[in-house]
């Protein structure tokens, strides 16, 4: 039986056990012992907890749950509600600005934590009611929401990444420098998609923006974000930003310079050779503890527990799937899947963009089921030989590969931060939520676009910084 028909067979084995509900490590980890039993030798069984051990027995994956418990830190503290305030200081007065605010947040708070569904709730917490009270459409508020949290598996120090990095042996500090450019212009991007949606609402229902002032005695809205979608008699205008001093915009940034300091700081050393990931985020959690401690006073022995336990499921769930992802990937090696598939691509007389664009209609697919964490780890045993014969850069490829995995944070059935965001806003419509927040999905396949056109824009500061 050649490599290609294993492959489906065992890539069907998966989708079946997906959707029939069983959870994304153990359905990983029954595909790889289903595959044994099928095409190898019950001698070979020895070596499946071998490998399980193996696999987690990497110094480098110590820089997950230690980012994720310096991710949680923040999470617990009112750190959001700071980046949150003061991005809308400085960008308030533009159209949508408070929309705007929360992206430049939730990007802001990326750095902080490398969770794209951490990064939705804390700052949609408290943008959604905010946008809301302010004649925002629920749509609007929502989708800035749903689109700013998948900063958080691009803008380092990312999770994403990491695994990307340890999966195909390359440097992790480049692919955090390779996201640096593409985080930035897809914030701009949102912010721009912002101003023009809201520009183009304007036009089509003449929807004033009136003075805060005038906007605070007007009726409509809750202030809880709750307010369902077409219950206003007529469209409510979206009130402007107050006006701040340069004096409350410098003390309001000073408040939060501190925590971008701090990631400035772990990840320099990083990058500097200073220190591996490992050891930049275990200084990155303690250093986290102590500000939180310092500036909001805020950890008890409650919050710790909680901080604890959050960290712990979240980098428990990761650490399985890499385990067993790692498991079906030997497995797949063995039977010679990865290579068969390298040789058939390499024979094929297409052009190269060709093969790009189909792995990534296949990240897409995958994407609307399974997290971005389980399809690097199920996908590059297989396809990472193909891209380096191909010639792609592996560390901008890593970047794209990325931006792909944005959208299926956004697109259904599974998209996550959909369901973070109506999770915290449970009266707006699962509806309106995802008509806000689609529009984001054209965005982030032209930001890959203009990667593609670019590829200098993720391989420039990793070679000038780190010589890649």
């Amino acid at each position: 039986m050649s490599g290609l028909l294993i492959g489906a067979i065992v890539g069907a084995i998966l989708l079946v056990l997906l959707a029939l509900g069983v959870p994304v490590a153990f359905a990983l980890g029954l595909t790889a012992l289903l595959s044994v039993v099928l095409f190898l030798t019950p001698a070979q069984f020895g070596f499946f907890g071998n490998f399980v051990f193996d696999s987690l027995n990497s110094f480098a994956l110590l820089a997950i749950p230690l980012f994720i418990l310096m991710g949680a830190v923040f999470g617990r503290s009112k750190a959001s509600e700071d980046l949150l305030e003061a991005a809308h200081m400085w960008f308030g007065r533009i159209r949508g600005g408070l929309a705007m605010s929360a992206v430049v947040a939730c990007a802001m708070f990326a750095a902080l934590t490398g969770s794209s569904p951490a990064t939705s709730a804390a700052i949609g917490k408290i943008a959604i009611p905010e946008m809301v009270r302010r004649g925002y459409p629920n749509d609007v508020a929502t989708g800035a929401i749903v689109a700013g949290g998948t900063l958080g598996i691009l803008i380092p120090p990312s999770v994403t990444l990491i695994l990307y990095g340890i999966s195909t042996e390359q440097s992790i500090g480049q692919l955090f420098l390779g996201g640096v450019v593409p985080g930035i212009l897809i914030t701009l991007l949102f912010c721009v998609w912002i101003f023009v949606a809201l520009t183009l609402r304007r036009a089509r229902t003449g929807v004033p923006v009136v003075p805060a002032a005038v906007r605070a005695g007007s009726g409509g809205g809750d202030g809880d974000g709750d307010v369902p979608a077409g219950t206003e008699k007529a469209p409510r205008p979206i009130a402007d930003a107050e006006r701040y001093s340069w004096g409350d915009r410098l003390r309001k940034l000073a408040k939060v310079l501190p925590f971008l300091a701090l990631i400035v700081c772990v990840l320099a050393a990083m990058y500097l050779g200073i220190a591996t990931p490992s050891e930049a985020a275990a200084v990155g959690a303690l250093a986290a503890f102590v500000l939180v401690a310092v500036f909001y006073r805020s950890l008890g022995w409650r919050s710790i527990r909680d901080v604890g336990l959050e960290a712990t499921r979240t980098g428990t769930m990761i650490l399985m799937i890499v385990a067993f992802s790692a498991v079906l990937g030997q497995v797949l090696s063995f039977l010679g899947v990865p290579q068969d598939l390298a040789e058939v691509v390499a024979g094929l007389d297409v052009n190269r963009w060709v093969i790009f664009l189909a792995m990534n209609a296949i990240f897409l697919v995958l994407g609307f089921f399974i997290p971005p964490v389980a399809i690097i780890l199920i996908t590059m045993p297989v396809l990472f030989p193909i891209v380096t014969e191909l010639g792609f850069d592996p560390v901008w490829f890593g970047v794209v590969m990325t931006l792909n995995m944005e959208m299926g944070l956004i697109t259904p059935p599974v998209g996550l931060n959909l369901y973070v965001v109506q999770g915290i806003a449970p009266r707006i419509p699962l509806q309106n939520i995802l008509t806000g927040a689609l529009p984001y999905v054209g965005v982030l396949a032209l930001a890959i676009v203009i990667l593609c056109l670019f590829p200098e824009l993720v391989t420039w500061l990793p070679n000038r910084m780190l010589g890649g």
